[in-house]
């Protein structure tokens, strides 16, 4: 009787996001940023704190926030309102705004000893690095959102870039002005970035009279 060749069987791969939320991370809401700072302020955690309200406010990514320097915060002693920085991402200068809050935040976390000689605004508590890793900065905003009582597969880093501009949007429904605040090079990248749907797009052109 001739042997039958059966065909190679490949097994299944479980899929990476099975079981997983993906796609665009959720910006917070304005009373869990609340909610979030005020844990932060009762615990006295200022590094935390700082970090918070600075990527809040920068709208930055991770690997941007996590390397900033004192130096691009300060000058004349004093917390800038108006910070320029250039994304290594597209290696192009972006700025943001300092609310008098985080500005208070952030000269409270510099003057703290731990601080004293530091050259970045978030350093690495290992000799190794000098400042923290987005990976740490990661798991912090995970710490955040849970400590609240909300579900962390829902939010990431890019939330904290997320949070104000979609309060903007939603406030002004002003594409260009979160276009420049994000630094995008492209409104279509900005749309993507913040999930605008055709309706959004079209509510915003008819308020618009020529």
């Amino acid at each position: 009787m001739p042997r039958v060749q059966l065909p190679a069987v490949t097994p299944k791969r479980r899929a990476w996001n099975k079981g997983r939320l993906v796609g665009q991370k959720r910006p917070l809401l304005p009373k869990q940023v609340w909610a979030i700072r005020a844990r932060l302020e009762l615990a006295g955690n200022l590094r935390d704190l700082a970090l918070f309200n600075v990527a809040i406010d920068s709208k930055l990514r991770g690997c941007d926030l996590v390397s900033l320097k004192v130096i691009d915060l300060l000058r004349d002693d004093r917390i800038r309102e108006r910070v320029s920085v250039v994304q290594s991402k597209t290696n192009k200068p972006v700025q943001f705004e300092l609310a008098e809050n985080t500005r208070e935040t952030v000269t409270n976390w510099i003057k703290f000893p731990e601080m004293i000689g530091r050259q970045f605004l978030f350093p690495s508590r290992f000799h190794d690095r000098p400042h923290i890793s987005t990976r740490q900065y990661g798991r912090l905003v995970r710490d955040w959102v849970v400590s609240i009582g909300l579900e962390p597969s829902g939010y990431g880093t890019h939330s904290m870039r997320r949070t104000k501009v979609a309060e903007i949007y939603r406030k002004t429904g002003n594409l260009r002005a979160v276009q420049l605040l994000l630094g995008h090079t492209k409104i279509d990248s900005t749309v993507r970035y913040l999930g605008v749907e055709l309706e959004d797009a079209l509510s915003i052109a008819e308020r618009i009279d020529i």
